[in-house]
């Protein structure tokens, strides 16, 4: 599902679902135009919304379900709200988030990743694990569009997502920062467990059958396998990003 304009407002977008919505209110209320809600809804969830916009002076129209449908498509399951909202910003400075990161950075870089479903998947994991900043290539990559956001679970606007030109070259940037990159591959030569991430790490994950292109691979310092058993061959890729994460965490709170 791709950005749709969403009226008068010049810079603007719609999102929909109530997590991303209820995500913007608690964050960026400023940031929100206005909130449709399904008028046949009265649930707890809708009763909630209808409370947060007003304490947070959101304007809010309850309207027939054709409208909303009308306004994201018949394939959006917007389960009855729809925002026009200010977009997210999606690039930041690398070098800014660098240099505001207190203690070891963590950083997560896709390559090829194009599914907006697993880019949302990833920056919610991203955001549950503290990862300081998002990386992947401008031309061959998802940007942040409402089913990221969907998916994403308001992560979309908490986590920096830095859409570089090189990603080869980002990644020798790092390494002058004395981070450690780590791609991540089922053919690696360590274990995931192996791997050292109490310091400053940044994961490297490619796409499902294309994995990470030979010059990125070559730029990472070291490949890291995921053990599995079983008749499949590979995972997910959010999945393997959040594998990645949980284990840095567990080495990191272990000390």
């Amino acid at each position: 599902m791709s950005e749709k304009p969403a009226g008068k407002h010049a810079a603007e977008k719609l999102i929909y679902g109530f997590h991303p919505v209820l995500a913007r209110l608690r964050q960026d209320p400023s940031g929100i135009f206005e909130i449709y809600l399904d008028l046949t809804r009265r649930d707890a969830r809708a009763r909630d919304l209808v409370h947060q916009a007003k304490d947070n002076g959101v304007r809010l129209a309850q309207v027939e379900a054709d409208r909303l449908t009308r306004l994201v498509g018949k394939a959006a399951k917007h389960q009855g709200v729809v925002a026009r909202v200010k977009p997210v910003a999606l690039t930041h400075s690398l070098d800014e988030v660098l240099e505001n990161i207190q203690g070891p950075p963590l950083l997560v870089i896709l390559d090829g990743v194009t599914d907006p479903h697993n880019l949302g998947a990833i920056l919610r994991s991203a955001d549950a694990f503290g990862v300081h900043a998002v990386i992947a290539p401008k031309d061959n990559a998802v940007g942040i569009n409402a089913t990221v956001e969907k998916v994403a679970s308001g992560a979309a606007e908490t986590v920096p997502y830095l859409m570089v030109t090189n990603l080869a070259r980002t990644i020798e940037d790092l390494k002058e920062h004395n981070i450690w990159v780590i791609a991540a591959d089922m053919d690696g030569e360590q274990p995931l467990s192996g791997i050292d991430a109490r310091t400053g790490i940044a994961w490297v994950l490619g796409a499902e059958g294309a994995g990470i292109r030979r010059l990125v691979r070559q730029s990472c310092d070291q490949v890291a396998r995921i053990p599995i058993g079983g008749t499949v061959e590979s995972l997910n890729v959010s999945v393997s990003a959040a594998l990645c994460l949980y284990e840095t965490a567990r080495q990191r709170a272990a000390g």
